[in-house]
């Protein structure tokens, strides 16, 4: 009984501390903006729908209206007619699922799943340590954009600003993708 309660009593407190630093934390250190992008993610009620929230609710509209084929190449009303704000590169994840459906989006979670399980494995056979560690650097970097700029338009995860890798407009992260993904390849001869 008492190891139970030695076990209890610190979980509690710690978890109360946590809750309620993080609330002063909100409150008194984050300027409005930030405090903005965390309500859009955990509290869109708090949100202004014409206003911070108006890109994630965009977003999904269009994502849903793509059904499971999609509409077709250039063919997504949301899109074309610019209800996505930002389409071309941080929601660029929103037009393909209008546009290519759910068939499209899947085919795209499926080409970088596969693009980093070849990271993976150049990492893998690697004998220097060295380009083993660049290998899931590499691999690491491109899960993290891909990750959060999926579950930024889904609004599963805060609107950050971050591009998906070789599908955003944008030229220096087009650059910065292909040279990491270069680099990585001539390692690998």
């Amino acid at each position: 009984n008492f190891k139970i309660l030695s076990f209890v009593i610190p979980v509690v407190v710690l978890a109360s501390s946590f809750s309620f630093g993080s609330s002063y934390v909100f409150d008194t250190f984050l300027k409005p903006h930030q405090q903005e992008r965390i309500n859009v993610w955990l509290r869109p009620e708090k949100c202004d729908p014409r206003g911070s929230l108006y890109n994630i609710i965009q977003s999904k509209m269009a994502i849903g209206s793509g059904g499971f084929a999609g509409k077709g190449f250039l063919q997504g009303e949301m899109t074309k007619l610019n209800y996505v704000p930002e389409q071309s590169t941080d929601f660029i994840f929103t037009s393909i699922g209008e546009e290519q459906g759910f068939i499209g989006s899947l085919g795209v979670i499926i080409l970088f799943t596969v693009l980093l399980i070849r990271c993976v494995i150049i990492a893998e056979r690697a004998n220097l340590e060295f380009i083993r560690n660049y290998g899931y650097s590499v691999a690491g970097i491109l899960l993290v954009h891909f990750v959060f700029n999926v579950g930024m338009t889904m609004g599963l995860l805060p609107v950050v600003g971050i591009p998906l890798p070789f599908l955003s407009k944008g030229g220096s992260s087009l650059i910065a993708f292909t040279i990491m993904i270069a680099v990585l390849i001539k390692m690998d001869m």
